[in-house]
Protein backbone atom coordinates (compact mmCIF):
# COMPACT_ATOMS: atom_id res chain seq x y z
CA UNK A 1 0.00 0.00 0.00
CA UNK A 2 1.23 3.45 -0.87
CA UNK A 3 2.19 5.63 2.12
CA UNK A 4 -0.18 8.97 2.40
CA UNK A 5 2.79 11.18 0.80
CA UNK A 6 3.36 9.07 -2.00
CA UNK A 7 2.09 10.03 -5.20
CA UNK A 8 2.43 10.82 -8.91
CA UNK A 9 4.13 14.11 -9.49
CA UNK A 10 4.61 14.74 -13.27
CA UNK A 11 2.75 13.88 -16.47
CA UNK A 12 3.19 14.19 -20.07
CA UNK A 13 1.72 13.40 -23.38
CA UNK A 14 3.99 13.31 -26.55
CA UNK A 15 5.05 12.08 -29.57
CA UNK A 16 8.07 10.70 -29.97
CA UNK A 17 10.00 13.15 -28.16
CA UNK A 18 7.67 15.95 -28.75
CA UNK A 19 5.86 16.93 -25.69
CA UNK A 20 2.96 17.45 -26.72
CA UNK A 21 0.79 18.63 -22.99
CA UNK A 22 2.49 18.57 -19.35
CA UNK A 23 1.87 19.24 -16.22
CA UNK A 24 3.79 19.22 -12.66
CA UNK A 25 3.47 20.85 -9.52
CA UNK A 26 6.99 20.06 -7.92
CA UNK A 27 10.36 21.20 -9.17
CA UNK A 28 13.34 19.64 -9.70
CA UNK A 29 15.32 18.20 -12.78
CA UNK A 30 13.02 15.69 -13.69
CA UNK A 31 11.82 17.26 -17.31
CA UNK A 32 15.37 16.86 -18.74
CA UNK A 33 15.55 13.33 -17.28
CA UNK A 34 12.07 12.74 -19.46
CA UNK A 35 13.24 14.15 -22.06
CA UNK A 36 16.12 11.65 -22.49
CA UNK A 37 13.86 9.05 -21.71
CA UNK A 38 11.42 9.60 -24.48
CA UNK A 39 14.19 9.63 -27.32
CA UNK A 40 14.47 5.63 -25.82
CA UNK A 41 11.01 4.73 -26.04
CA UNK A 42 10.24 2.51 -29.03
CA UNK A 43 6.56 3.55 -30.52
CA UNK A 44 5.68 0.33 -30.47
CA UNK A 45 2.20 -0.43 -28.21
CA UNK A 46 3.45 -0.94 -25.08
CA UNK A 47 3.36 -0.70 -21.02
CA UNK A 48 6.35 -0.08 -19.55
CA UNK A 49 8.26 1.18 -16.01
CA UNK A 50 11.36 2.58 -14.98
CA UNK A 51 12.99 2.85 -11.90
CA UNK A 52 15.58 5.59 -10.74
CA UNK A 53 16.57 2.86 -7.82
CA UNK A 54 18.58 5.53 -5.45
CA UNK A 55 16.10 8.46 -5.69
CA UNK A 56 12.99 5.88 -5.25
CA UNK A 57 11.47 8.02 -8.42
CA UNK A 58 9.56 5.50 -11.24
CA UNK A 59 8.77 6.75 -14.60
CA UNK A 60 5.45 4.48 -15.95
CA UNK A 61 4.10 4.71 -19.47
CA UNK A 62 1.78 3.57 -22.05
CA UNK A 63 2.89 3.96 -25.77
CA UNK A 64 -1.06 3.68 -27.76
CA UNK A 65 -0.92 4.65 -31.42
CA UNK A 66 2.43 6.12 -31.71
CA UNK A 67 1.36 8.86 -28.59
CA UNK A 68 3.41 7.79 -25.37
CA UNK A 69 1.35 9.01 -22.17
CA UNK A 70 3.89 8.96 -18.98
CA UNK A 71 4.08 9.88 -15.45
CA UNK A 72 6.41 9.92 -12.92
CA UNK A 73 5.44 8.85 -9.28
CA UNK A 74 6.89 7.78 -5.86
CA UNK A 75 8.22 4.33 -6.12
CA UNK A 76 6.19 3.54 -2.65
CA UNK A 77 3.05 4.89 -5.01
CA UNK A 78 2.99 1.30 -6.64
CA UNK A 79 2.16 0.50 -10.29
CA UNK A 80 -1.70 -0.02 -10.12
CA UNK A 81 -2.49 3.63 -9.61
CA UNK A 82 0.29 5.28 -12.02
CA UNK A 83 -1.19 2.69 -14.93
CA UNK A 84 -4.92 3.66 -13.95
CA UNK A 85 -4.67 6.99 -14.52
CA UNK A 86 -2.30 6.96 -17.45
CA UNK A 87 -5.42 4.75 -19.13
CA UNK A 88 -7.81 7.53 -17.95
CA UNK A 89 -5.27 10.12 -19.35
CA UNK A 90 -4.96 8.44 -22.83
CA UNK A 91 -8.85 7.96 -23.06
CA UNK A 92 -9.61 11.73 -22.36
CA UNK A 93 -6.83 12.67 -24.57
CA UNK A 94 -7.95 10.53 -27.73
CA UNK A 95 -11.58 11.55 -27.30
CA UNK A 96 -10.35 15.37 -27.43
CA UNK A 97 -7.88 15.70 -30.12
CA UNK A 98 -8.33 12.35 -32.22
CA UNK A 99 -6.10 11.97 -35.02
CA UNK A 100 -4.83 16.03 -34.52
CA UNK A 101 -2.33 14.50 -32.21
CA UNK A 102 -0.18 12.94 -34.85
CA UNK A 103 0.73 15.74 -36.64
CA UNK A 104 0.69 18.74 -33.92
CA UNK A 105 3.42 20.52 -32.85
CA UNK A 106 5.43 20.52 -29.70
CA UNK A 107 2.87 21.65 -27.11
CA UNK A 108 0.11 22.35 -28.82
CA UNK A 109 -2.37 21.07 -26.56
CA UNK A 110 -0.57 22.61 -23.36
CA UNK A 111 -3.28 25.24 -22.89
CA UNK A 112 -6.06 22.89 -23.80
CA UNK A 113 -5.05 19.94 -22.06
CA UNK A 114 -2.53 20.96 -18.74
CA UNK A 115 -5.75 21.52 -16.30
CA UNK A 116 -7.42 17.74 -17.68
CA UNK A 117 -3.69 16.71 -16.56
CA UNK A 118 -3.52 18.75 -13.51
CA UNK A 119 -7.58 17.35 -12.69
CA UNK A 120 -7.00 13.84 -13.14
CA UNK A 121 -3.47 13.48 -10.99
CA UNK A 122 -5.47 15.27 -8.30
CA UNK A 123 -7.90 12.78 -8.76
CA UNK A 124 -5.63 9.82 -8.91
CA UNK A 125 -3.00 10.66 -5.62
CA UNK A 126 -6.53 11.61 -3.70
CA UNK A 127 -6.37 8.19 -0.97
CA UNK A 128 -10.38 9.34 -0.49
CA UNK A 129 -10.94 8.78 -4.33
CA UNK A 130 -12.62 5.15 -5.30
CA UNK A 131 -11.97 5.66 -9.23
CA UNK A 132 -8.35 4.51 -9.13
CA UNK A 133 -8.84 1.87 -6.27
CA UNK A 134 -11.98 -0.05 -7.12
CA UNK A 135 -12.01 -3.43 -8.91
CA UNK A 136 -14.95 -2.80 -11.97
CA UNK A 137 -14.59 -4.80 -15.49
CA UNK A 138 -12.57 -1.91 -17.22
CA UNK A 139 -10.06 -1.68 -13.95
CA UNK A 140 -9.40 -5.48 -14.37
CA UNK A 141 -8.49 -5.11 -17.91
CA UNK A 142 -5.56 -2.67 -16.66
CA UNK A 143 -4.74 -4.86 -13.70
CA UNK A 144 -4.75 -7.99 -16.06
CA UNK A 145 -2.47 -6.59 -18.59
CA UNK A 146 -0.02 -5.22 -15.74
CA UNK A 147 0.58 -8.73 -14.48
CA UNK A 148 1.13 -9.98 -17.99
CA UNK A 149 3.84 -7.74 -18.23
CA UNK A 150 5.08 -8.56 -14.39
CA UNK A 151 8.56 -9.43 -15.39
CA UNK A 152 9.48 -6.77 -17.39
CA UNK A 153 7.31 -4.12 -16.14
CA UNK A 154 9.65 -2.68 -13.56
CA UNK A 155 13.78 -2.60 -15.11
CA UNK A 156 16.45 0.19 -13.84
CA UNK A 157 16.76 3.17 -15.69
CA UNK A 158 20.22 2.16 -16.31
CA UNK A 159 18.82 -0.55 -18.63
CA UNK A 160 17.61 2.31 -21.07
CA UNK A 161 19.50 5.20 -20.38
CA UNK A 162 23.91 4.89 -21.41
CA UNK A 163 25.49 5.15 -18.12
CA UNK A 164 26.86 9.09 -19.34
CA UNK A 165 23.48 10.11 -20.27
CA UNK A 166 21.94 9.14 -16.31
CA UNK A 167 21.48 12.09 -14.74
CA UNK A 168 20.67 12.54 -10.83
CA UNK A 169 17.06 12.79 -10.53
CA UNK A 170 16.11 16.03 -8.13
CA UNK A 171 12.74 17.14 -6.92
CA UNK A 172 11.79 19.01 -5.10
CA UNK A 173 8.20 20.17 -2.83
CA UNK A 174 7.13 23.34 -3.80
CA UNK A 175 4.04 24.96 -3.53
CA UNK A 176 2.28 25.00 -6.12
CA UNK A 177 0.35 28.53 -5.64
CA UNK A 178 3.69 30.03 -5.12
CA UNK A 179 5.17 28.64 -8.48
CA UNK A 180 2.03 29.96 -10.56
CA UNK A 181 2.12 33.78 -8.46
CA UNK A 182 5.63 34.03 -10.51
CA UNK A 183 4.61 32.83 -13.17
CA UNK A 184 1.76 35.52 -13.66
CA UNK A 185 3.92 37.71 -12.07
CA UNK A 186 6.86 37.38 -14.75
CA UNK A 187 3.94 37.44 -17.71
CA UNK A 188 2.11 40.64 -16.41
CA UNK A 189 5.84 42.57 -16.49
CA UNK A 190 5.95 41.15 -19.93
CA UNK A 191 2.63 42.28 -20.62
CA UNK A 192 2.73 45.54 -18.72
CA UNK A 193 6.40 46.68 -20.54
CA UNK A 194 4.51 45.25 -24.13
CA UNK A 195 1.59 47.55 -23.49
CA UNK A 196 4.02 50.31 -22.03
CA UNK A 197 6.25 50.21 -25.17
CA UNK A 198 2.86 50.41 -27.38
CA UNK A 199 1.59 53.19 -25.75
CA UNK A 200 4.92 55.46 -26.17
CA UNK A 201 4.70 54.46 -29.89
CA UNK A 202 1.23 55.65 -29.90
CA UNK A 203 2.23 58.65 -28.86
CA UNK A 204 5.11 59.68 -30.57
CA UNK A 205 2.95 58.97 -33.57
CA UNK A 206 0.52 60.99 -32.51
CA UNK A 207 2.69 64.04 -31.92
CA UNK A 208 3.98 63.70 -35.32
CA UNK A 209 0.53 63.45 -36.87
CA UNK A 210 -0.11 66.66 -35.11
CA UNK A 211 2.79 68.22 -35.93
CA UNK A 212 2.43 67.75 -39.75
CA UNK A 213 -1.00 68.78 -38.86
CA UNK A 214 0.12 71.96 -37.90
CA UNK A 215 2.25 72.37 -40.42
CA UNK A 216 0.32 72.14 -42.95
CA UNK A 217 -2.16 74.50 -41.61
CA UNK A 218 0.04 77.03 -41.32
CA UNK A 219 1.10 76.54 -44.64
CA UNK A 220 -1.89 76.75 -46.58
CA UNK A 221 -2.43 80.04 -44.65
CA UNK A 222 0.24 81.83 -44.79
CA UNK A 223 1.96 80.40 -47.94
CA UNK A 224 4.20 76.86 -48.30
CA UNK A 225 7.28 78.92 -47.03
CA UNK A 226 5.20 80.11 -43.74
CA UNK A 227 6.44 83.61 -43.54
CA UNK A 228 3.77 84.79 -41.23
CA UNK A 229 5.89 86.74 -39.16
CA UNK A 230 7.92 88.31 -41.91
CA UNK A 231 5.65 90.32 -44.32
CA UNK A 232 7.03 93.70 -45.09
Amino acid sequence: MAAAEDQIIYALISRGSDVLAEHTERTGNFETVTRQLLKRIPPENKMMSYVYPKEKYVFHYIVNDGITYLCMADEGFGRTIPFRFLDDLKNKFKSTFGERAKTAIAYAFNPDFQGVIRRTMEAANDPRNTTYRSSDNKISDINREIESTKTTVLESIEKVLDRGEKIELLVHKSDALDDQARKFNRQSKKLKNRMLWKNIKMSLILALVVIIVIYFILAMSCGWKVQCGHKK
